[in-house]
């Protein structure tokens, strides 16, 4: 969607993706009150926003990666990071 277009209820349920999620979307619009029918689509507009953002960096990092060139951003390894809390979630007693 461009920026000169106006975000629709359509609009809204395509860019969540999921097909739950848009269904919740369509769910709570229907449901609201008229006097909360701006706020839920305002909200579910800025969901709508992110969710089309996150799509963009990752098909983009999917591309860096079937060029076989390094993502663009700076990364962080948390390898060890995670290592060190399945170490802690064993000792636990977690399977």
């Amino acid at each position: 969607m461009s920026n000169s277009e106006q975000w629709t209820i359509e609009s809204i349920r395509d860019a969540l993706g999921a097909p739950a999620l848009a269904q919740r979307f369509l769910s709570e619009i229907n449901r609201a009150p008229a006097h909360q029918l701006l706020h839920v689509f305002a909200r579910w507009e800025r969901i709508a926003k992110n969710m089309r953002g996150a799509f963009q960096d990752a098909d983009e990092i999917a591309a860096h990666e079937a060029r076989g060139e390094q993502p663009p951003g700076e990364w962080i390894d948390g390898t060890d990071r995670l290592r060190r809390a399945a170490d802690r979630i064993h000792s636990q007693g977690a399977a």
